[in-house]
Order: C-alpha cells, then structure tokens, then sequence
C-alpha cells in the first residue's frame, strides 16, 4: 500500500512538471479535442512517434543544456525567465508548446507559436560578446530562433536515437517534419535532414560559450528541487541527458559524462515510468478523440 502512494505520488509529480496539473490535463490538453483538422502533421508522422514517446522526458533537459551555450539564448533565459523561482511553471509552458504544435489543429498549432512569439516580443537586451563589446539582442532574431529550433530538434531527436524505437522516414524524416515548427516560429529554411541539423548547430560553435551565467544554469539543472518522489530519478534522467550530448558540446558545458552507466540507467527508468504515467498519454488521448470525430462526419 505505501508503494502505491509513492507511485500516485510521483505520478502526479511528473505530470505537474510537464504539463501544469497533476492529472495531466490542463485546459490546452482538452482543447486538443477541437478542431477542424488533422493537423501538420498526423498518426504515422516522425514526429508524432518521437513527440508520443517516453524519451521526450530525457529530451528536454537536452535541449535546456544546449540552448545555455549562446550568449543571446542565456541573456534571455537569465534576464527574462522565471526559472530559478517557478521553473515547473517555464518548463510546463514549454511543453505546451511543443505538444500543441504537435497534436492540435492547425488553427490552434498556428495560434500557439504566435501566443510564444508575442510572449518573445518583450525579451531583450544585451549581453557581452567575445570582444567584451556590448551585443544587443532580441528573442524575436532569426539567429536565435534557429539556434533555438536547432537544439530542440535535436534533443528530440537525439533523444530518441538513444531510448527510442523506430521513426517513421527515419532521422531526416524527423527534422524534415519538424521544420514546419521552425517556420511557423519565424525562421526561414530550416534544416530538413539530420546532417544538415548537424551542420547547422556546428556553425554556431564560434559564437558559443561557457560563463558564469550558464554554470548557474547548469547547477539548477543538476539539481532541481522537485521533492523526493521524483528528485532520485530526475538525477537518473540529467545523467542520461549529458550522456548522450556529443562530447564537443558537453565539454563546452564544463560536463563530464558520467562514470556510471547513465544510459542503461535511463534506458531502465524510462522503461518503469511507462507504466506510471499509463500507455497512451493525455495529449494523445484528447488528440484520437478529435480524429475518431473528423472521420466520423466524412464516412
């Protein structure tokens, strides 16, 4: 019996992290029931078969490690954000974003990248660059948009390389699909195949760097206060996460990997959590209805 009150508890944890409500259905969750449409992208779509997946958890906290390494990036985070005092609320939004684009109508996809793009519009300021000269930045400029598309595909992506299964079209028939997010953010000609994400991260490498803004970052990162039910495994999850960075950018962190086998480990904590978080998630479940709906009125 106590195990099952842990379990419900870090349950219930997990899905505040991710979406803003222990049962993991906010109102943009059911909203995702509405709609005129299929969507951008649709069942057997690469991006659904990475987006639905467990690996998704792992994903994020990729993505956040990466997008630190850019001066602009970190300035918006460090000036801006809410992480270091409510930083389920920043993550949760993040999430909103994602699985709207993914699963809504395209009616809601559109309207939820321009609900972040507005949000975007007061994000700016400066930050030093290499020189020690003043840079003025805004999050609404195409080098950050793309770096940020960048980085999130490939986390997604690369985490689902590691402790996913098979993608529809593979790799490139992810980062070819996702490129609509890309363009519906704002940024033109995105890449449309994993070398060419490759390429395109690689050539920010100049610009990147490690200060003391991203160590901040990092140590928040490591170490979360999200409470026992869930904090052991969350360690679990960042090791995974630093892991399976390639080595050029996880020294540009200051990371190591970790001595321990930390993607077996993640590979073994992905595997138990399925069953805790259920089969199908919410967002997938509210998104079939709408499906199950639109081919009812054209049969």
């Amino acid at each position: 019996m106590p195990r099952l009150g842990l379990l419900r508890r870090a349950r219930e944890r997990i899905l505040e992290i991710f979406s803003g409500d222990p049962e993991g259905v906010p109102e943009w969750v059911r909203a995702l029931e509405r709609g005129d449409d299929e969507g951008y992208f649709g069942p057997g779509s690469a991006v659904w078969a990475v987006h639905s997946g467990i690996p998704t958890v792992v994903a994020g906290i990729r993505a956040l490690l990466m997008q630190t390494l850019h001066p602009g990036a970190m300035a918006g985070v460090h000036d801006h954000s809410r992480y270091r005092h409510d930083p389920l609320g920043r993550l949760a939004g993040t999430v909103r974003w994602v699985l709207t684009t993914t699963f809504a109508d395209r009616a809601q996809a559109r309207a939820g990248c321009e609900r972040v793009s507005r949000l975007h519009e007061r994000v700016r300021g400066e930050y030093r660059g290499v020189d020690g000269a003043s840079v003025d930045y805004e999050a609404r400029d195409a080098d950050l948009i793309a770096w940020v598309h960048c980085v999130f595909a490939d986390a997604f992506i690369g985490s689902h390389e590691t402790w996913g299964g098979a993608v529809p079209g593979g790799s490139d028939g992810y980062v070819r699909e996702w490129a609509v997010a890309g363009e519906l953010m704002g940024m033109t000609d995105p890449p449309r195949s994993r070398a060419e994400l490759d390429t395109a991260i690689a050539d920010y490498v100049p610009v990147l760097r490690r200060d003391a803004r991203v160590d901040e970052a990092v140590r928040w990162l490591r170490s979360p206060q999200l409470g026992r039910a869930v904090g052991p495994a969350y360690r679990i999850l960042f090791g995974g996460a630093v892991a399976s960075l390639p080595p050029r950018y996880r020294e540009l962190l200051g990371l190591r990997r970790p001595w321990w086998p930390a993607v077996t480990a993640t590979r073994l904590l992905l595997a138990s959590m399925r069953p805790v978080l259920g089969a199908e998630s919410s967002s997938l479940q509210y998104t079939t209805r709408r499906l199950d709906r639109l081919t009812a009125q054209t049969a």
